[in-house]
């Protein structure tokens, strides 16, 4: 049986990864990536990288296509673009470059950290009304907090 890590684990060989601060240089040049953000949509309205695009992970494969009611075009055309996928720690989205990969995306990367990362480098996130997200605010967002049922029996 194969466990999450483990997924992610058997991907990270086959995909690229940026640290936030090479995605921040990229922003910056003459052809920024695309960035897509696979969490849910509550996530990403909380707080995300302003410009980038929410494509959750549970539609992630049909938004990349043409011919569904998900298809995002502007993600759907980008297979020879640079593209840059990112989630809460970098986990997701390590799945998600792999499928991307696998659909003929060339330019693929998952950014190592993910927006956690992001933020303990102190680079900026918006909310879905544009307001800047106040670093001390993301911080206490991003910690993880398990409740008792999330935690595997006898681990403790």
């Amino acid at each position: 049986m194969k466990r999450f890590t483990d997924l992610v684990n058997d991907c990270l060989p086959h995909i690229a990864e940026d640290f936030p601060w090479d995605v921040e240089e990229r922003l910056g040049g003459d052809t920024a990536p695309l960035i897509i953000d696979i969490r849910e949509p509550g996530e990403f309205d909380a707080m995300h990288i302003d410009g980038s695009l929410n494509v959750p992970r549970g539609i992630l494969e049909s938004a990349c296509d043409w011919g569904y009611e998900e298809t995002e075009p502007q993600l759907a055309s980008a297979r020879q673009r640079d593209v840059v996928l990112v989630c809460r720690s970098g986990n997701r989205s390590a799945l998600a470059a792999h499928t991307l990969q696998l659909m003929g995306y060339r330019e693929t990367t998952s950014m190592k950290t993910g927006l956690r990362g992001w933020n303990d480098y102190e680079l900026p996130l918006v909310d879905k009304v544009g307001r800047t997200v106040p670093v001390e605010e993301a911080d206490e967002y991003f910690t993880t907090r398990l409740r008792p049922d999330q935690v595997e029996p006898g681990s403790g």
